[in-house]
């Protein structure tokens, strides 16, 4: 069965795959001139891939937030797992308001093209940089530190 410590690092992968989509997508529609918002098929990816990557990325956090008190239970701490820690709080909190912000623009039908869907795709951007630190950080923990990880025999 999979440990509580083990389930962050399975969920963590869904909102940097998502955001980093959504955000490459808005990004290329908006060069072309298309609407990346409102009920359209466009829009309606958009919208689920920025509620998917919202809804992940609260969903690691408290995970995470349990992985780390499990590894600190037995002795661990680490500058790095503070700093991973507050990048995915924000994370979690940014992909959330951004998730309920697509939300309402789906909601109300409302349709950007041109600077405002350049604007729209800029901040993603911003939102997959900031996931991808995020990741950075957790990466060390696990590759660097081995935290919460089972070293082989050998």
């Amino acid at each position: 069965m999979l440990s509580v410590q083990h389930i962050h690092p399975v969920l963590v992968h869904f909102p940097i795959v998502f955001f980093i989509t959504l955000a490459v997508v808005d990004l290329v529609a908006a060069a072309r001139g298309r609407v990346i918002t409102g009920r359209g098929a466009l829009g309606n990816l958009s919208v689920g891939l920025a509620l998917a990557a919202g809804a992940f990325a609260v969903a690691a956090y408290f995970f995470g937030d349990m992985a780390l008190e499990f590894a600190e239970s037995g002795g661990f701490h680490s500058d790095i797992a503070e700093t991973h820690e507050g990048l995915g709080e924000t994370v979690a909190v940014a992909f959330a308001i951004w998730a309920l912000i697509r939300l309402g623009l789906w909601w109300r039908d409302l349709r950007l093209a041109g600077s405002g869907a350049f604007v729209v795709a800029l901040v993603e951007v911003a939102g997959a940089a900031l996931v991808v630190v995020t990741a950075y950080y957790g990466g060390q923990l696990v590759y660097d530190l081995g935290v919460n990880v089972a070293h082989a025999a050998g």
